[in-house]
């Protein structure tokens, strides 16, 4: 029967030939798809741009549902949609410029590791700490992890007398 060609944009196969490749990769069907699946990794400044600079559709606007759908050159963003984005953008922009919300209450993971950095350190200059003391206290562990429910067994935080060893054990 011969390979088979799978499209993960257009969730399609067809025999796997030159010819058949060809067709379809230049399709109009295939380059629609792909624009789609692409759009939904963009960030919210560039939609908050493109859907400025488009005018209102009519269509959509009088019946609710356009004949051309996400392919359509003009807006299908109501004013709140883009109230809304425009939000989602300010929201985005802070964070990547490293604001903190003051209303957060729990310090965020960077903070905690390098407070936690800050007091190894110290405690390495003074000379009091051991080799072994890679032991996590109660309150040496960030809270946002027992709030995860199902957590992989490489992150679980350790008991607070460590981990049972078993004397009889063989490793390797």
């Amino acid at each position: 029967m011969g390979k088979r060609y799978y499209c993960d944009y257009c969730e399609r196969s067809f025999q796997d030939n030159m010819h058949n490749r060809k067709k379809h990769l230049f399709g109009v069907q295939h380059q629609r798809a792909k624009k789609a699946w692409f759009d939904h990794f963009r960030g919210y400044a560039d939609i908050l741009k493109d859907e400025q600079a488009k005018k209102p559709c009519r269509k959509f606007l009088q019946r609710g549902i356009c004949d051309f759908g996400p392919s359509c050159r003009f807006s299908h963003m109501s004013e709140a949609e883009m109230f809304n984005l425009r939000r989602k953008m300010q929201d985005e922009r802070r964070r990547l410029e490293g604001w903190e919300d003051p209303s957060e209450a729990e310090p965020s993971l960077d903070v905690w590791l390098s407070t936690r950095e800050k007091r190894r350190s110290g405690r390495a200059s003074k000379g009091l700490q051991d080799e072994r003391e890679e032991d996590l206290t109660q309150s040496d562990i960030p809270p946002q992890i027992f709030s995860i429910p199902d957590l992989p067994p490489s992150l679980v935080p350790p008991p607070p007398g460590g981990w049972k060893m078993d004397s009889n054990a063989k490793w390797g």
